[in-house]
C-alpha cells in the first residue's frame, strides 16, 4: 500500500511537472487540469477493474482492452448495464489506451477534449453537479485551451497521457477511505488555501473532522441524510460518511464555490460516494437554499459544518429579513461593520440554518469561534437560549489554538441532538492538548492518536474528567447565564497542607518580618529619591 501511495504522489507530482513546463505553474487553471486529468484515470482504472469483476476472461487476457475490442456492439452494451449504476460508463474510444495509441493523430489536442467531453455527455445525468438554478456542470472542461499558445496544445496533451500510463490503479480499488482520503488531500494541497473564495474553502484538519464524525455516530445507523450548508471540499461529509458507512446514508451539500463543489464531486468519486453527486449544489446557501421537500426546506439526520466565521454578507441581508424566514433565522442578523465590512460575522447565520434543517432527532456538529460560547452580544446569546429551552445541545469540545494552521481564531465544535432532552450536557476544553510545530510560516497543533481518543471517549461515555470535561444540566447552564465554556464550571481546588500551631506562628512570624524589612526599604528609597529632586532643583 505504501507503494501505491508512493506511486499515486508521484503521477500528481509528475502531472504538476507537466503544467509548469507548459507555463502553467501556480496559474489559476492548474487545478481544474491537475484534478480533471487524474480523475480521467481513475475513471478509466476504476472501469477496467470493474468490467474484469464482471467477464473473468478479461481478467485473464494479457491486455483487456484488446479482449473487449472482440466484443460485438450488442454484447458490449450488456457489458454497460451489468455495470454498478454508479461507475462511470466508458465508450471503448474513450479507454486511456486508445488516447496513448493515437498521440500521432492530427489535432491530438482537440481528440483529447473531444475524448473527455464526450465521457462527461456520456455520464452526465451521474456526475454532474447542479447550480442553484439547475443548470449542470459538466465533469471535464476543454483543457487544451488552457495553454495560451495552440502550436503547443498537442504536445501539451500527449505529454500528459504519456504520464498516465506509468502504472494502474485497479489493485487498490479494494481499499477504503483512509488510502483515497490521503491521495485527495495530496491532490488539492496547493490549491486548497484560506481566502480563495467566497465561503470557506480551507481544509479542515483530519484530527476535527474525525472527533466531529466519531462522536456524532456513536453507534450504527443506516439509511439517513447527512448534509453541511458549506461544504467547500467536503473533507467533513466524507469523515461523517465513513463512520456511517457509504453505503448506509446519503449525501447533501451546498456551496457557493464552483472550485470547492468540483473539489467535493472529485471526493465523492474517490470515496464511493457517487450516487449523493445529484445532491452537490452550487449556490449561496444562506440566500437561496435548494434542498426542499415541496415549499419547505428538507431537513436531515446529521448535519456537519465548518461555516466561514466572517465575509461580507451585508448586501443580502434585506433579502432575508423576510417573514418566510423569521423562524429559520429566529436570533436576527448579523450587524454590518462600517468599517471592514469583510469581518462581519456571518457564522451565526449557519448555526440557525442549521438547527431549522435538523430533522425530530437529528444530530449535529458545527465549528465556531470559542467566542461564541461566552459572547453576550443579543444574537450568539439569543442562540444559545433556543437550544437549551429546546434542549438540544449535546455538548461543547473547545479545542487547542492553532488547530486550524491557516487562522489564529481559536475554534471549539459545538454539537447539537434533538433528542437529548434529559441533559446530561458535556462541556470539555481540550485547549491545553496537542504540540505545536511550524507550518510554513504558521503554527499549527497536532493532536496524537491518543488525544484523539480521549477526546472522542470521554464525550461519548458522557464522563467527567479533573480539568478536562463536565457533565452538565440546562438548569446549571441557565444559572451560568447560558456560558456554554467548560471553564466555569469547573472545582477550583485549593491546595492545603496540615501544619501544627507552633509552624503556623513561626511562618506568620517571618511574614511579619519580611513585611517590616520591605516597608523599611520602601522608606528609604523614597527618601532618597526626595533628596535627588531636591539637588536637581538647585542645579
Amino acid at each position: 500500500m505504501l507503494d501505491f501511495t508512493a506511486k499515486t504522489k508521484e503521477l500528481i507530482d509528475n502531472l504538476k511537472g507537466v503544467c509548469t513546463s507548459y507555463g502553467l505553474g501556480n496559474d489559476g487553471n492548474e487545478f481544474k487540469i491537475i484534478t480533471q486529468v487524474f480523475l480521467y484515470k481513475f475513471m478509466n482504472d476504476k472501469f477496467g477493474y470493474e468490467v474484469k469483476q464482471l467477464e473473468p476472461k478479461l481478467a485473464k487476457a494479457e491486455s483487456w482492452e484488446k479482449e473487449i475490442a472482440q466484443y460485438s456492439d450488442k454484447q458490449y452494451e450488456m457489458l454497460l448495464l451489468r455495470m454498478n449504476p454508479d461507475s462511470a460508463k466508458l465508450k471503448r474510444e474513450h479507454y486511456l489506451s486508445n488516447l496513448f495509441n493515437r498521440q500521432d493523430k492530427e489535432e491530438f489536442a482537440k481528440f483529447f477534449d473531444d475524448t473527455l467531453r464526450d465521457i462527461a455527455i456520456f455520464n452526465n445525468e451521474i456526475f454532474s453537479v447542479k447550480t442553484g438554478t439547475g443548470a449542470k456542470i459538466t465533469l471535464f472542461d476543454e483543457l487544451s485551451n488552457y495553454i495560451t499558445d495552440s502550436s503547443q496544445r498537442d504536445n501539451f496533451c500527449k505529454a500528459i497521457i504519456n504520464q498516465l500510463v506509468n502504472f494502474s490503479f485497479e489493485k487498490i480499488f479494494n481499499q477504503k477511505f483512509d488510502f483515497f482520503s490521503t491521495i485527495f488531500e495530496y491532490l488539492i494541497k496547493d490549491y486548497n488555501k484560506d481566502g480563495g473564495g467566497k465561503y470557506a474553502e480551507y481544509y479542515t484538519p483530519h484530527a476535527v473532522s474525525k472527533i466531529m464524525a466519531s462522536i456524532l455516530v456513536d453507534k450504527p445507523v443506516s439509511n439517513v441524510t447527512c448534509y453541511d450548508p458549506s461544504a467547500g471540499s467536503g473533507t467533513l461529509l466524507m469523515n461523517l460518511a465513513h463512520a456511517i458507512g457509504e453505503d448506509r446514508c446519503t449525501i447533501y451539500s451546498q456551496d457557493i464555490s464552483q472550485k470547492s463543489s468540483s473539489m467535493l464531486r472529485l471526493n465523492l468519486i474517490l470515496n464511493n460516494l457517487v450516487h449523493s453527486i445529484q445532491n452537490i449544489i452550487q449556490g449561496n446557501t444562506m440566500l437561496n437554499p435548494y434542498h426542499k421537500v415541496g415549499d419547505k426546506l428538507m431537513t436531515f439526520d446529521y448535519i456537519v459544518s465548518n461555516p466561514p466565521f466572517k465575509l461580507d454578507f451585508s448586501d443580502y441581508v434585506s433579502d432575508l429579513e423576510t417573514k418566510q424566514n423569521s423562524e429559520r433565522f429566529f436570533a436576527g442578523f448579523p450587524n454590518v461593520p462600517k468599517k471592514d465590512k469583510d469581518k462581519m460575522a456571518i457564522y451565526p447565520l449557519f448555526i440557525q440554518h442549521i438547527m431549522y434543517s435538523l430533522s425530530a432527532n437529528g444530530k449535529a456538529a458545527i465549528v465556531v469561534p470559542t467566542g461564541f460560547l461566552t459572547a453576550q452580544s443579543s444574537i450568539e446569546k439569543k442562540i444559545r437560549e433556543r437550544l437549551v429551552e429546546n434542549k438540544m445541545l449535546r455538548g461543547v469540545v473547545s479545542m487547542p489554538s492553532n488547530i486550524f494552521a491557516t487562522t489564529g481564531t481559536n475554534v471549539s465544535i459545538l454539537f447539537l441532538d434533538k433528542a437529548n432532552k434529559k441533559g446530561d450536557i458535556v462541556l470539555m476544553d481540550a485547549s491545553p492538548l496537542g504540540v505545536e510545530i511550524k507550518d510554513g510560516k504558521n503554527k499549527k497543533t497536532l493532536l496524537s492518536h491518543d488525544e484523539e481518543q480521549l477526546i472522542i471517549s470521554t464525550f461519548n461515555t458522557h464522563e467527567a474528567v479533573e480539568d478536562l470535561a463536565v457533565v452538565v444540566s440546562y438548569e446549571q447552564i441557565i444559572d451560568k447565564n447560558y456560558s456554554f465554556s467548560a471553564g466555569q464550571y469547573f472545582d477550583i481546588k485549593i491546595e492545603y497542607s496540615d501544619i501544627t500551631q507552633q509552624e503556623f506562628i513561626n511562618r506568620i512570624e517571618g511574614y511579619k518580618q519580611n513585611l517590616e524589612k520591605y516597608f523599611a526599604e520602601s522608606k528609604k528609597l523614597e527618601a532618597d529619591i526626595i533628596k535627588q529632586l531636591g539637588e536637581l532643583k538647585y542645579e
